[in-house]
């Protein structure tokens, strides 16, 4: 059994492995704000399609490597192997995300006057679009791993499974620096 001390350090390193994950979405904002304007002589808001698509496939690379690393660390450290055979969902839970990602598309749906990612192959033409949805891909892997470590802290501090700890620490963190005051 693992002492107070012992489950405290190894929550520690599981909420530390977390806000890394959140610091590796974050190098997008150096790559994007500071290296490439310094590059291109101009803001992010002003890249042309291309330099717009290698910002994108440099920021994958990039949250690539903070996804390697962070499995690693997780695995050889903590003995915490991320992707082996967990147990499986239940139904209720799995209704329960089914019918929250329901309420999300429709959510979506209103906010964006249609669906967004029609919306998104309308604005942004196949090329674009194609580059845009591989980064999301690497976006939410990092997403996942923030989650999934935040959780796992949660459930060494509190012993309790049933609270959104991932949940609630993404909101926290990526969700309040993409927080849009309305005036």
């Amino acid at each position: 059994m693992v002492n107070n001390k012992g489950t405290a350090t190894k929550g520690f390193a599981f909420i530390t492995l977390s806000l890394l994950a959140f610091l590796g979405l974050g190098l997008e904002a150096l790559l994007g704000f500071l290296i490439e304007p310094l590059i291109y002589n101009k803001s992010i808001n002003e890249f042309s399609a291309s330099e717009i698509i290698i910002h994108w496939i440099l920021t994958c690379i990039l949250w690539f490597i903070t996804s390697v690393i962070l499995i690693h660390v997780a695995k050889k450290k903590l003995g915490f192997d991320l992707l082996s055979q967990k147990e499986p969902v239940s139904r209720g839970r799995l209704f329960l995300s089914i019918g929250l990602l329901v309420i999300s598309v429709v959510i979506s749906i209103i906010d964006w006057n249609g669906l967004k990612v029609v919306k998104e192959l309308q604005n942004n033409g196949w090329l674009k679009f194609i580059f845009q949805y591989i980064y999301y891909i690497f976006e939410v892997g990092l997403f996942v791993l923030l989650i999934v470590f935040a959780q796992e802290a949660g459930e060494i501090w509190f012993k309790k499974r049933n609270i959104p700890w991932g949940g609630i620490l993404l909101s926290l963190t990526w969700g309040l620096a993409h927080n849009q005051c309305i005036s």
